[in-house]
This record gives C-alpha cells, sequence and structure tokens, in this order.
C-alpha cells in the first residue's frame, strides 16, 4: 500500500479566510478564558489586596506557572505540533495516536518526578529564589508550604498541553484554547467556598488558591478528553523511548524550551528580583503582567497557534512559499490588532486598573503602582507577540538553532537592563527591562526569518505596522480626550460612575479605530493568499 493510502483526510486551513477564522476561533475562546483570568484576579486582588499572603502565592506558584506557559503555549506546541501534523500526513491517525500515548505516559513519568524532587528540597529552592520573604515572619515558611502544594499541578499542566497540540493538528481550536478557563473557574469558586473554611481547618487562607490551582490544572486536561475520543484518541499504557517520533519532540522541546522561554523567564527574573522591593512589588507586578497577557493571548498567541499548524503542514510538503505567505499574513494580522491594544493599555492604565482590581483589600496605592507597571509592560506588547508567531516557524522548519541563540540573548539583556533599571526605577525598572528584551526577541526573530524564507513581504508588513500607528494614535489621543472629558462629569469613588466613564473612553477610542481603519484601508496591504 502507498503512503497516500494511509493519509488521513483532513483538510488543512491553508488559505488566508481559513487562518483568519483558526484564529478567530482560538481568539474567542482566549477572550473566554482570559476574562475569566480578570475575574480571577478580581477575587483574588479583593479576598487578598497585595499583601504578603498574595506575594507568597505568586512565589510558590511561579515556578508550575512557568512550567505551564511554556508547556501550553511554547516549547510543547513548538515541538509535538511538527510533528504529531507529520505523523497525521504521512502515515495516519493510528500512528499519530500512538505517538500522543507515547508522548502522554512520558511526560507523566518525567514530571511526576520533577514534582517528587521539588517536594522534598522546596525549601531550599524558594529560600534561594525569594531569600528577602525571611525578613517577614511567616511569608517564607508560607510559600514553601504553598509551593509543596502547587507543584503536582505540573503533571495536569502537560498531559493537558499534549492534548492541545494533538486537537490543534487536526484543527480543533476552541476547546483547547479554553481550556486553560478551567484553571480560572476552579480557582475562583475555591476562593468562595474554599477561603472561609482554612482558618477552621488550621490552614491560611490563601491555601484554598493552592488547591483551586490543582483542580483547574485536572480541569484542563478534563475537558479536552471528549473531543480527543471524538477524533478517535484512545489511551494506552504505552511508553517506547526508542520510538523515533517521541525522540524527535523529545530533542525539539530542549531548544524549543529555550527558544519560547525568554518571556517566561523574564517574568520569572522580575519576580525574584520584585521579593527585594518591599510588600506587594511582586503582586503589582503579577497583576500588571495578567491583565497585559490579554492581548497576548487574543493577539499573539491564537494567532501563532493558528499559523503552526498550516506551517508545518507546508514544511511536511516542501512548500517554502506556503509557509512564506502564512507567517507573512499572520504578522500582519498581529500588527493591526496589537498596535492599538499596545496604545490602549498605556493610556487607559489607572482607569482599567482601578475598574478591575480597587475592591476590598487593594487599595488606591495599589492601582497606581501596578498601572505604572502595565505601561511599562505594554510597551513590549509586539515583541512579545511577534515571538509566539516566528519561534515556532524555526522549529517547523527544523531551524532550532537562530531562536535558541535569540531567546538566550534576549535573558541575558532583560538581565542586565532589570539590574540596572531597578536601582533607579524600583519595581518600573523590571517591567520596562522586561519590554526591552521583548522588542528586541521579536524583532531579530522576524528579521532571521526574513532570510531563512527569502523574505517576508516586508514591504507591506511596514506599511501594515505604519498605517496601525497612526490609527492606534488618533484611538488614544480620542480615549484619553474622553476620559479626561468625563472625570468632571463622573469624578472617582463610585464603581458605575468608573465603568461608565471607561466605557465611553473605550467607545470612543474603537469608534476612532475604525474610522481610521476605513480611512487608511488598513487589511488591503495584508498579502493575499490563492484562494482566500
Amino acid at each position: 500500500m502507498s503512503t497516500s493510502e494511509h493519509r488521513p483526510e483532513i483538510k488543512p486551513p491553508a488559505d488566508g479566510l481559513r487562518l483568519a477564522r483558526s484564529a478567530g476561533l482560538t481568539g474567542a475562546a482566549t477572550l473566554a478564558s482570559r476574562v475569566l483570568g480578570l475575574a480571577r484576579d478580581q477575587v483574588l486582588a479583593a479576598l487578598f489586596g497585595a499583601g504578603n499572603d498574595m506575594d507568597a502565592f505568586i512565589v510558590a506558584f511561579r515556578i508550575p506557572n512557568l512550567v505551564r506557559d511554556l508547556f501550553a503555549e511554547g516549547a510543547m506546541s513548538a515541538a509535538f505540533v511538527p510533528t504529531f501534523t507529520r505523523h497525521l500526513t504521512l502515515h495516519g491517525k493510528d500512528a499519530a495516536w500512538r505517538l500522543g500515548n507515547n508522548l502522554l505516559n512520558t511526560l507523566v513519568l518525567a514530571t511526576a518526578a520533577l514534582v517528587a524532587v521539588g517536594i522534598v528540597f522546596a525549601r531550599p529552592i524558594i529560600a534561594a529564589y525569594a531569600g528577602d520573604f525571611a525578613s517577614v515572619p511567616g511569608k517564607l515558611e508560607l510559600a514553601i508550604q504553598l509551593t509543596r502544594v502547587t507543584l503536582p499541578f505540573l503533571v495536569f499542566v502537560a498531559c493537558a498541553a499534549a492534548a492541545m497540540g494533538m486537537l490543534n493538528s487536526l484543527h480543533h481550536y476552541f476547546v483547547p484554547a479554553l481550556s486553560p478557563a478551567m484553571f480560572n473557574i476552579a480557582t475562583i469558586v475555591c476562593a468562595f467556598a474554599l477561603v472561609p473554611l482554612m482558618p477552621a481547618a488550621g490552614l491560611p487562607r490563601i491555601m484554598a488558591i493552592a488547591i483551586g490551582a490543582l483542580a483547574g490544572g485536572a480541569g484542563q486536561l478534563a475537558v479536552q478528553w471528549p473531543a480527543l475520543r471524538r477524533e478517535g484518541f484512545r489511551y494506552e499504557p504505552y511508553v517506547n523511548l526508542a520510538d523515533p517520533g517521541l525522540r524527535r519532540v523529545l530533542m525539539l522541546m530542549g531548544p524549543g524550551t529555550i527558544g519560547l522561554a525568554a518571556t517566561q523567564v523574564n517574568i520569572f527574573v522580575n519576580t525574584l528580583l520584585a521579593t527585594g522591593e518591599g510588600t506587594g512589588a511582586v503582586s503589582w507586578l503579577s497583576y500588571a503582567f495578567r491583565l497585559m497577557y490579554l492581548p497576548i493571548g487574543l493577539f499573539g498567541v491564537s494567532i501563532g497557534t493558528a499559523v503552526l499548524p498550516a506551517v508545518s503542514r507546508h514544511a511536511a510538503e516542501g512548500d517554502v512559499d506556503g509557509i512564506r505567505r502564512t507567517v507573512s499574513r499572520g504578522i500582519a494580522m498581529m500588527l493591526m490588532l496589537n498596535v492599538p491594544a499596545t496604545f490602549g493599555s498605556i493610556v487607559l492604565s489607572t482607569p482599567i486598573v482601578r475598574l478591575l482590581f480597587e475592591h476590598g483589600r487593594f487599595q488606591a496605592a495599589d492601582t497606581a503602582m501596578t498601572a505604572d507597571a502595565l505601561r511599562f509592560y505594554a510597551l513590549g506588547l509586539i515583541g512579545y507577540s511577534a515571538v509566539r508567531i516566528a519561534s515556532p516557524t524555526f522549529y517547523a522548519l527544523g531551524r532550532s538553532r537562530v531562536p535558541v541563540a535569540v531567546s538566550v540573548g534576549a535573558i541575558i539583556l532583560n538581565i542586565v537592563c532589570s539590574v540596572v533599571l531597578v536601582g533607579t526605577m524600583g519595581f518600573r525598572g523590571l517591567a520596562l527591562g522586561t519590554s526591552i528584551a521583548a522588542l528586541a526577541n521579536g524583532a531579530l526573530l522576524i528579521a532571521f526569518l526574513r532570510r531563512h524564507l527569502n523574505g517576508i513581504d516586508g514591504a507591506r508588513l511596514v506599511i501594515a505596522l505604519t498605517k496601525s500607528v497612526a490609527a492606534g494614535s488618533a484611538m488614544a489621543a480620542t480615549a484619553w480626550i474622553v476620559d479626561v472629558e468625563m472625570r468632571g462629569l463622573l469624578p472617582d469613588g463610585h464603581f458605575l460612575a468608573q465603568a461608565t466613564r471607561l466605557a465611553c473612553a473605550i467607545g470612543g477610542g474603537l469608534a476612532v479605530l475604525a474610522a481610521s481603519a476605513k480611512l487608511l484601508r488598513i487589511g488591503t496591504e495584508v498579502p493575499r493568499i490563492p484562494g482566500s
């Protein structure tokens, strides 16, 4: 039987319309997840503010959260999706499912071993990472205790990421992108249901949030399982470390982790340095980055998720022109959405933070500090999103050295900038240093990708960027003017007044953005793909 007879009948999203649709589905699910994430952060801010408990939880969860981000939106996708797609394209579903089972079981064994080591050595790990917590009675001990509870999250999230990779390869985007919402839902439920019960059990109130994190990790896997079964996947306790497909995934995951790690490692470094900036600094940076992560997820990760399977299929077929067109369109879409988001996040940072978080134990001073961090983080938004599109493309091309080298350089740049800037700007310098590194990372990756693909319609992308900057500037100016004018009519102090004022500012800005986009004919310079 010929190889072609084994190929599954899967219609790839090769043209621009399908790419936009895939990105749209992913973006819609990501929006729902991110909105729930904001709701979760609102609940945490109201219950714990930016105090010692919240600082301790953020530090404790930073390690499993780092692995989650790398698995779910980074190395796992970059390494597994191209290999799984190749198996689907060349050998059919049975071979692909065999690879999926092999990877799942290998991940369970590996992450379980890591969790065991982490639990045993939690004290020296956290003491080395957040030693300044020892200056506050009980804070370091709390962080160690929370770390031991949250570490098993790694096992769940690794399996959930593998399931996401399989579904993305089969062009299922909505459910995988929605799965992180289970983490947010579980955290919110535990916040309301368990926080009041913790003192009676002799546990700190923040322990309820650690329990919610574990439940959320299990939920991320559970919500994807029915879709996998409908596609024909059946779990088998199968492990074969000599399997060429598994070895290819694992070999790619090493450089893949490094190549996509810059953003998350830089946030890790920020947290480490922020522990020495006093109570609240860790929390302010975390709340700000969570807000900035909304447009990254919507306009960076979602587009990158849609681009990767198409690029992987083109790579398996040796279609360089198809790769070039797909990547170019993805970058153009990202620019048109993220440039206005950058301007909006900067000019409306204070009213956004105030409306969302300034309740309960989250005070006006916390709002001011978090808004400052958000402004500096927003400067790097385009860079963060560009990495999410460009870096996985190199792995699909089998050229992993470029993103690895660029990522290592970005991490070094961030460390240097952060150490220098934190001395003059405090915690704000950490956010600025991360943005500088993200912009450098994204710009270099796109420059090298242009060389490898013999062009990526650079002239059209420059036009798209120029038009987006013009439209985004007009939008931001309008939103700022509306917000200033509305302050006299609806002063701060009442939630409804704040919501109305912010809604008017956003609405006015979006109206001007839409008019500017029409006037500038934004979208006409996006490279067209035959058949779109």
